[in-house]
């Protein structure tokens, strides 16, 4: 068994706590969303090992995003501690405290889909990792010239590299075993890759001076998206699915005449190339300001599950778009990084009441994406504000 002590980072102590009625009260509340009737709103949180690696109360070694990335030893105990951290601190309606084994996973954080296209990744200090655009004016054709990529070319070869050495046979945590879940299934959209390739001011202005060579850049990446995901999951042995959870922030740069002209066919032929087809229950994740772009993306892409960002007026988007509609949202992360508890109880449970006349598929997170630094304690009253003033009238 995996000491404490032992550990990468510096975690408060667990608090001795018995998770059953925890676990037992948010199998409830999800089991009643899922069979439509709702007893109360829920609570997930989006949340990456970032929170540790980009904390200096818990990683005083300073282990780096380089090191956890390019180490398959290193990405697996930097994830079972995240996971263990999460489990015992970070309350919401997840399964909590010690699992009965811990997944991992071949992280390529927000920078694999251009790296494997060709950009170079960079490593800021107590930062995220990010990627250079490298589709200069001179050489913005190189990626036409090449053709699409191998699937298992670069970063991606750590997908099919990885996994034993990620978690071989025998290994633990805890005295628990580690298994290795499927990576690289997901996108961050086509308009945000390419403006990762080109620069999104010069993508932007792409699309109005030069839509021809914005339209084929699009499409390139489209066809490699699905090239590259279509050969994982036959590497993983998993089938096409019916639905499927992707994103493209980047579209809140454009107007919805403009979305829907340049990039919404690139979507549908995304969708259709990673899919049945028959899904009806699609979900996308949209960050910033881009609740004019819903309705359109509910009809056009069978997306029935908002996971927005911020600004987002949430009583107005619910009635827009519907009772049938899940809306994924909450509290700003500004707040959350810097405000008090009061202050987050009460943002909370504003938004609970300006929601919850107008549906029952609300769920409640963060405004998006838990930045490093956040109290426990503006979570812990979120939770508690959503358990005491989340509850549906029956």
């Amino acid at each position: 068994m995996e000491r404490m002590e032992d550990t990468l980072f510096a975690l408060p102590p667990l608090p001795e706590q018995d998770w059953a009625a925890h676990n037992a009260e948010q199998a409830a509340v999800w089991a009643s969303f899922y069979g439509g009737a709702p007893t109360r709103v829920p609570m997930v949180l989006g949340v990456t090992p970032r929170v540790l690696l980009c904390d200096r109360r818990y990683n005083p070694r300073g282990i780096t995003f380089r090191e956890y990335m390019n180490d398959p030893d290193m990405m697996r105990r930097v994830q079972c501690e995240f996971a263990l951290f999460r489990r015992h601190f970070l309350p919401c309606d997840q399964e909590m405290g010690l699992p009965e084994q811990w997944s991992v996973y071949v992280d390529t954080q927000n920078v694999g889909e251009a790296a494997w296209l060709g950009a170079e990744i960079e490593y800021p200090v107590w930062e995220v990792p990010d990627t250079r655009p490298f589709l200069g004016e001179e050489e913005k054709n190189r990626l036409f010239d090449r053709g699409l990529p191998d699937p298992f070319d670069g970063i991606y070869g750590r997908m099919r590299e990885w996994n034993e050495r990620l978690a071989g046979p025998g290994c633990t945590f805890m005295g628990r075993p580690v298994v290795v879940e499927p990576g690289g299934l997901s996108t961050d959209g086509p308009m945000t890759i390419a403006c990762n390739l080109r620069g999104a001011a010069q993508f932007c202005m792409d699309l109005y001076l030069d839509s021809d060579y914005a339209m084929q850049l699009l499409d390139y990446i489209t066809e490699a998206t699905i090239l590259r995901i279509r050969a994982l999951r036959d590497f993983f042995g998993l089938p096409l699915p019916d639905n499927y959870w992707f994103a493209d922030d980047s579209i809140a740069l454009l107007s919805v005449a403009d979305y829907e002209r340049f990039i919404l066919p690139f979507h549908q032929k995304l969708l259709a190339g990673i899919t049945t087809g028959r899904g009806r229950e699609n979900i996308i994740h949209l960050c910033g300001d881009a609740t004019r772009h819903f309705p359109l993306i509910r009809d056009r892409l069978h997306v029935n599950n908002f996971d927005t960002g911020y600004p987002v007026e949430h009583g107005k988007l619910a009635q827009v778009l519907g009772p049938e509609i899940t809306i994924q949202g909450g509290p700003r992360i500004d707040l959350l990084r810097h405000g008090t508890p009061e202050e987050t109880a009460a943002e909370t449970r504003r938004i609970l009441d300006e929601v919850r006349p107008y549906t029952r598929r609300f769920v409640l997170r963060e405004a998006n994406n838990l930045p490093p630094g956040t109290p426990l304690d503006n979570v812990a009253a979120m939770y508690d504000t959503v358990r005491k003033f989340g509850q549906y009238d029956s």
